[in-house]
């Protein structure tokens, strides 16, 4: 199927594999949230519905609303990296509506759960910038072949966004540099 000069083609299998990268991405955090609102289960449940899209269920109502009950439930967090923790796993809800566009904007659709659970990780260690490092290219081993296609269809990420724009574009950039078929590696939970 052909696109516009602007539009880019993508799979709806594409999408699934887009989306359980960033569920892998957001749940290795997701007990930054869970310590700080013990009793708060929408993140995970943000987190459940993309694993259930990436296995093959539908794009549809309980995606959006998991997603934006993440980020509702970010809002009540008593620490900035609980709140990241938070934003990552929205983010994994949301990578299934990563748009057709040939905008560098979209590149947050496919990098921001593994970003967000970067700045998480820094903050839980004092705002180490090494360990969200290190989550970023844990983030590059856990990317399949077919994520990092589909990034290099769109533009590079954007400038601006803070430390998380800092990391998107660092992931952004090993991924695109990384051999195109080296699949993920085995140490995908950590």
């Amino acid at each position: 199927m052909a696109g516009e000069a602007n539009e880019i083609v993508l799979s709806k299998q594409e999408l699934r594999e887009v989306s359980a990268f960033a569920a892998r991405c957001a749940e290795v955090v997701l007990e930054i949230f869970e310590d700080d609102q013990p009793h708060d289960s929408r993140p995970r449940d943000a987190i459940t519905a993309a694993w259930e899209f990436a296995r093959g269920g539908e794009r549809g109502k309980s995606l959006r609303d998991t997603a934006w009950a993440a980020l509702a439930a970010a809002k009540g967090t008593n620490t900035a990296a609980a709140r990241e923790a938070a934003w990552a796993a929205m983010s994994a809800a949301g990578a299934a509506y990563l748009h057709p566009l040939a905008k560098a904007t979209q590149v947050k659709h496919i990098l921001g759960a593994g970003a967000h659970a970067a700045r998480a990780a820094e903050l839980v260690a004092g705002d180490d910038r090494t360990v969200g490092a290190g989550h970023v290219e844990r983030a590059v081993l856990r990317a399949t072949p077919v994520v990092v296609d589909v990034l290099e269809r769109f533009p590079p990420a954007p400038g601006g966004g803070g430390r998380v724009g800092e990391l998107i574009r660092m992931l952004d950039t090993d991924l695109r540099r990384r051999p195109p078929t080296q699949p993920p590696s085995a140490a995908t939970n950590s």
